[in-house]
């Protein structure tokens, strides 16, 4: 992946928590200029500022849209604030990538892939997990038919940060995350995996959510994600629960295949496992983020096979995602910047090379809307309901 390529455009990043700094980083790695940040408050993007690698504070998100250096902005804010901040930024002609969910509502979703077609402008969801290498791998492997069809699809995503009782995070605020909570945070992400790499569409749910922790002890202060005992030290109060904390979901496939998904963020030790196995009529894949750099192939009649990251050996779309050689590890905030050299690409160029863009767009980030949105009726209901269109 060329770095030179970017010098010429510039970025601006809305959002000064963890995304803010992986967005940040893994675009100065592309050669980006990232010229600037948005806080909450100016303040606290300064203070944010002062102690980790983010650039310089713009006051506002509209001082920052008025700068017309900036090609893109980056939203990397809480849930609920992503509709108005991407109106806002297509509105003023910017490209935009959008931390997902790109909404908290299906209306909101529409209404965004609408502007963003309106505008002509590249419109990106970060969905990264799939930009590990050997998921495009497996998907290559899907589509070409090397494995045969696709049967059943089964796995999850787990995770143990919130775990305890005494756990905070803004997402567990129904007002800022939304309705759903693990399945939108971390399940949207394993939905959006298995249906870019199976080609197949989810089209019924029946899911089963449940919410261990129906009061929690919320901080007066403001608590980063992921900051485990950092509100220790903090004021606490009694705070009423009534999102999510996992969920276990049987599915159904347009092309006829089933899968089976369970969704947590209070499983011990699990710190960012998403995992899948995808059985088809000759040979199965399996993989997880925890050891990104090993596909799992099973088979009937010959040994198991275990495939190592190597770019040599891998489906030309696959081996283009690849940042370093075999055996030279790569990880999480990789997939961060394999996703957005796709999107720059697009900038660079003024759209997509043959017409369809390689990353997921808003039509991805609506998709997944589509999805949790079923996954909630299903519980409230404990009926089988349909996945819209």
């Amino acid at each position: 992946m060329s770095t030179h390529l970017y010098s010429t455009l510039t970025a601006g990043v809305v959002g000064t928590g963890f995304m803010g700094v992986t967005h940040t980083e893994a675009l100065r790695r592309l050669g980006v200029n990232v010229k600037g940040i948005v806080g909450s408050t100016p303040e606290r993007a300064r203070q944010a500022a002062a102690t980790t690698s983010l650039p310089d504070v713009y006051d506002s998100l509209d001082a920052l849209l008025a700068d017309p250096e900036i090609d893109v902005v980056h939203i990397t804010t809480p849930n609920h604030l992503h509709h108005a901040q991407v109106c806002a930024v297509v509105g003023a002609g910017k490209h935009v990538v959008c931390e997902k969910p790109l909404a908290v509502s299906i209306d909101e979703g529409n209404d965004l892939v609408a502007r963003a077609a309106a505008a002509g402008v590249i419109a990106a969801v970060c969905f990264n997990q799939r930009y590990y290498p050997l998921v495009h791998q497996a998907r290559e492997m899907v589509a070409s038919g090397q494995v045969g069809d696709v049967r059943l699809v089964t796995g999850g995503y787990l995770q143990d940060w919130l775990l305890f009782e005494t756990d905070w995070n803004w997402r567990l605020e129904s007002d800022k995350g939304g309705e759903l909570r693990a399945v939108a945070d971390i399940g949207s992400h394993w939905f959006d995996n298995v249906e870019f790499i199976t080609g197949a569409r989810i089209n019924e749910v029946m899911a089963d959510l449940h919410t261990f922790h129906r009061h929690r002890t919320r901080p007066m202060g403001e608590i980063g994600t992921f900051a485990g005992d950092a509100a220790a030290d903090v004021e606490l109060v009694n705070q009423d629960v009534a999102s999510d904390d996992a969920a276990g979901m049987l599915l159904r496939f347009d092309n006829g295949a089933r899968g089976t998904a369970t969704v947590s963020q209070i499983s011990p030790g699990r710190k960012n496992f998403l995992n899948w196995e995808i059985d088809c009529t000759q040979s199965a894949l399996c993989w997880n983020t925890e050891n990104p750099e090993d596909l799992w192939v099973g088979h009937r009649g010959q040994p198991n096979q275990l495939m190592k990251r190597d770019a040599s050996l891998m489906h030309p779309p696959a081996a283009a995602t690849v940042g370093y050689p075999a055996g030279h590890v790569e990880g999480y905030p990789d997939t961060f910047r394999a996703l957005f050299n796709d999107v720059y690409a697009d900038v660079l160029h003024g759209g997509p090379a043959n017409g369809v863009a390689l990353y997921p767009t808003f039509t991805d980030g609506l998709r997944s809307l589509v999805v949790c949105d079923a996954v909630a009726q299903s519980a409230h209901t404990q009926h089988w309901v349909a996945v819209g269109r």
